[in-house]
């Protein structure tokens, strides 16, 4: 008797675990974005909610939880209850830049379910109009920073940002230096660049398309593995005699760890077909976006390529946040 009553308990727990699985999602998802709203990640989070929305037949709430290099956000996920209600929507710097710059109170491998990289985009090394006439292509560039080193500025959205650390890159490659300067957010960055109060930038391409269209500022290189297909005429670093700065700004999906591998199933597909659709993907590459949308499996390992290459950087280059 006791027997057939612990089946029935068992048996009983096994359904209604699964029907609970089955019901996914039954109230809203919210996605974490752990930086101000209108900037590239807060764009791409809203746009890949609401036809993920669609997807799932539930509604996706967009939180705003800034500050600290968007290690604030992501520490608030990284707590969250793993039932797929609570995600992050991030730039690589909680994920892979961060753990090498600050301590935290997350691990990035360890305290995140992988779900996919969204888009991404490759930097664009911009000069002002100041420096525009002195240089025609990369090569000028560095006879410039040769000629004076240390004292030609590059411009970034902050320090840690993708474009501080491709600039860092840069100088480690081709044996020069500039003088960083880090702004709060990339908009007063290119604001000051376009005024000629700083020299060049490494700019996230879609940030500064519009004024490279319109003449306000000149494209030397781009750091992509092609040339992009809204800049055809602009090489590529390795095309320009740079090798080994392929760099790309990328936006992606996490989830807190353990969350149940069918809502994981569900939750990437969704993500996926939400990224690919036409009415989301042709606004991001028209920008110069390019959609990557990849597994679960092959985003873990990415992430772990770029944490240690960007650990690697950022030690020889000594950089801090302070």
């Amino acid at each position: 008797m006791q027997r057939n009553a612990f089946k029935w308990i068992v048996g009983a727990t096994l359904m209604a675990a699964a029907g609970l699985a089955q019901a996914w999602p039954d109230k809203p998802i919210t996605m974490i974005v752990p930086f101000p709203p209108g900037g590239a990640t807060d764009s791409v989070a809203r746009a890949v909610a609401n036809k993920m929305g669609e997807q799932l037949k539930q509604t996706v709430v967009i939180e705003n939880k800034a500050g600290a290099t968007g290690t604030i956000g992501a520490s608030q996920v990284a707590r969250a209850a793993p039932d797929g209600y609570t995600l992050l929507v991030t730039s690589l710097a909680p994920l892979v830049v961060a753990p090498h710059l600050m301590k935290l109170t997350y691990d990035p491998a360890r305290d995140f379910t992988y779900l996919t990289v969204a888009v991404q985009t490759p930097n664009v090394l911009v000069v002002s109009p100041r420096i525009a006439p002195m240089v025609n292509n990369v090569q000028d560039v560095l006879k410039l920073l040769k000629s004076k080193p240390g004292e030609f500025s590059f411009a970034s959205s902050g320090a840690g940002s993708s474009d501080h650390l491709t600039a860092e890159l840069f100088w480690q490659k081709t044996g020069t230096k500039g003088l960083h300067v880090p702004y709060k957010g990339g908009a007063p960055a290119i604001q000051d660049l376009l005024g000629s109060q700083v020299d060049m930038s490494f700019q996230n391409l879609n940030a500064v398309l519009p004024h490279i269209k319109s003449g306000k500022l000149k494209a030397l290189a781009v750091t992509g593995d092609k040339r992009s297909p809204v800049l055809p005429d602009v090489p590529t670093f390795a095309e320009a005699g740079v090798s080994g700065l392929t760099v790309y700004a990328w936006q992606a999906v996490v989830a807190p760890k353990g969350i149940p591998a069918d809502v994981q199933a569900k939750l990437s597909a969704a993500l996926n077909a939400a990224i690919k659709d036409p009415a989301v993907s042709k606004p991001f590459t028209d920008l110069g976006l390019e959609v990557v949308a990849n597994s679960p499996d092959a985003f873990a390992k990415f992430q772990q390529q770029e944490s240690a290459r960007w650990k690697s950087v950022i030690q020889t280059g000594n950089i801090s946040v302070q």
